[in-house]
C-alpha cells in the first residue's frame, strides 16, 4: 500500500462572544440571540464559541459564562463552548476549578478553559480590586488551578485567598484546552508558555498587537520549552474583528447598525491608540476605509475575509484557529448572514475542501463529450438489446 502523505491540519474557526450588545435591547432578547447565534454556528460547521465574563457597563451582559455554556450545551451538538475569559482575581481558585471539571462532564468534553485578570476595571472596582493587583492574582489563582486539574492537593495561602489540603473530588472528564489570553504585552505569552497552555491573542489585527505577534509567538514558545512544555501552533487562536456580505458596500450598509457604537464603548474600556496617534474619522466611510487598510477589520466580501487571514497567516508563520469578535457590528439577521457565508467561501479555503471538488469537476468538464458519449452510447446498447429479445420472443 502507497505511503500517505498527510494533510496539515486545517484552519479552525469560531467566536468570541464578549458580548458587545448596543444598550436599548431587551437584555433578555439579547442574550438568547447569543445561544441562537450559537446554535447557528453549530449547524454551520463552526469550531468553538469563547464567552466572556463581565460584571458592569452595560454592554457585556454575560456575568457567568459556564452558566452561559451549560445552556449552550444543550442546544447545540459538536462546538466546543471556552469561558473566554474567566476573570480569576474575582473568584476563590478551588470553588472555580470545581465549577469547571463539572462543567466538563456536563458537556462530555465540549467545554474549555480561559483565563485573564479581568478586562473591566470597572468590574474590578466593586469588588474593591486594585487594578495593579489583577494581574498578580491572575497568576496566583491560575497556579493553583493548574495544580488541581492535575490532581494534586493544594495548601496555598494567599492575601486573599486560603486553600487547606484542597483537592478536586473528581476528575477532568477530558483533556479540555486551556488558553491563557494575551494582547500586546507578553505577560500572557510568558504565563502560556509556563503552564504549557494555548495562547488566545485578542488583538492580533490591531496594529500594535498585529506588530507584536511574532515576538509573543517566541516568548509562548521560549518559555513552555523552558518548563518542558511544547507549544504547538494548533494551540495559538487569533482575534479580529470582522463582517462580510456580498459586496462592500453591503456590509458597510448592515454596520452602520452598530460599528461606531461598538468601538465607541471600547474606547472607554481599554486603550484604543497610542497617545501619538491621531483621533478617528468621524466620518462613517472614512472610518471603515482607513481600518480595513490598516488590517484592524474586514468589512467587506469573502475575498476580503480570505486575504485577512492570509495576511494573519503570512505574518505567523500558521495559528489554529481565527476568531470573529462577537459583538453587534450589524443587526442579528445580517450578523448570521456574515456568518454564512463565511461558512460558505472563506472556511473551506482554508480547509483544503474546495481544491478537490473543483478538480473533479474540471475533470468531468474537461472531458467534452466523452462522458456524454459514454451514457449515449450505453442507453443505445440498451435499447438494441431490449429489440433483440423482443425479436426472439416473436
Amino acid at each position: 500500500m502507497p505511503h500517505m502523505q498527510p494533510h496539515p491540519a486545517p484552519l479552525r474557526f469560531g467566536m468570541f462572544l464578549p458580548p458587545m450588545h448596543k444598550t436599548g435591547v431587551n437584555p433578555t432578547l439579547a442574550m438568547q440571540r447569543d445561544l441562537e447565534l450559537i446554535e447557528h454556528l453549530d449547524r454551520l460547521g463552526y469550531d468553538e464559541v469563547w464567552i466572556g465574563e463581565h460584571h458592569s457597563a452595560g454592554s457585556e451582559l454575560i456575568a457567568s459564562p459556564e452558566v452561559f455554556i451549560a445552556a449552550a450545551a444543550e442546544r447545540t451538538k459538536r462546538i466546543k463552548l471556552g469561558t473566554g475569559v474567566n476573570s480569576l482575581p474575582y473568584h476563590h481558585p478551588f470553588i472555580l476549578a470545581d465549577r469547571i471539571v463539572m462543567l466538563d462532564h456536563l458537556t462530555r468534553g465540549r467545554m474549555m478553559f480561559g483565563a485573564g485578570p479581568g478586562q473591566l476595571t470597572s468590574d474590578a472596582a466593586m469588588l474593591g480590586i486594585d487594578p495593579m493587583d489583577q494581574r498578580p492574582r491572575m497568576e496566583q489563582a491560575f497556579d493553583v488551578m493548574m495544580r488541581l486539574f492535575r490532581g494534586e492537593t493544594v495548601t496555598e495561602k494567599t492575601d486573599w485567598f486560603t486553600c487547606e489540603d484542597a483537592v478536586l473530588q473528581i476528575r477532568p472528564y477530558s483533556n479540555f484546552d486551556i488558553v491563557v489570553a494575551s494582547s500586546v504585552s507578553p505577560a500572557g505569552s510568558k504565563l502560556a508558555g509556563r503552564y504549557g497552555t494555548g495562547l488566545l491573542s485578542i488583538a492580533a489585527t490591531e496594529p500594535a498587537g498585529f506588530g507584536v505577534l511574532d515576538y509573543n509567538y517566541n516568548v509562548w514558545q521560549e518559555e513552555a520549552a523552558r518548563n518542558g512544555f511544547e507549544a504547538p501552533r494548533d494551540k495559538w487562536r487569533l482575534m479580529g474583528p470582522m463582517h462580510i456580505a456580498e459586496t462592500v458596500q453591503q456590509a458597510k450598509d448592515n454596520c452602520r447598525y452598530g460599528l461606531q457604537w461598538v468601538f465607541e464603548y471600547l474606547s472607554h474600556i481599554i486603550p484604543t491608540r497610542g497617545p501619538d496617534d491621531p483621533e478617528p474619522p468621524t466620518d462613517y466611510d472614512e472610518l471603515i476605509d482607513g481600518a480595513n487598510e490598516a488590517g484592524r477589520m474586514v468589512i467587506g466580501t469573502p475575498a476580503m475575509a480570505i486575504e485577512q487571514i492570509q495576511r494573519l497567516i503570512d505574518k505567523t508563520g500558521g495559528f489554529g484557529t481565527y476568531l470573529f469578535l462577537g459583538a453587534d457590528l450589524a443587526d442579528v439577521a445580517a450578523t448570521k448572514r456574515s456568518y454564512e457565508l463565511f461558512a460558505e467561501q472563506v472556511m473551506p479555503h482554508f480547509q483544503g475542501q474546495l481544491a478537490p471538488v473543483q478538480a473533479s469537476y474540471d475533470r468531468v468538464v474537461g472531458a467534452g463529450t466523452k462522458w456524454v458519449d459514454a451514457t449515449l452510447g450505453a442507453q443505445l446498447t440498451a435499447i438494441a438489446a431490449y429489440e433483440d429479445e423482443r425479436a426472439a420472443r416473436s
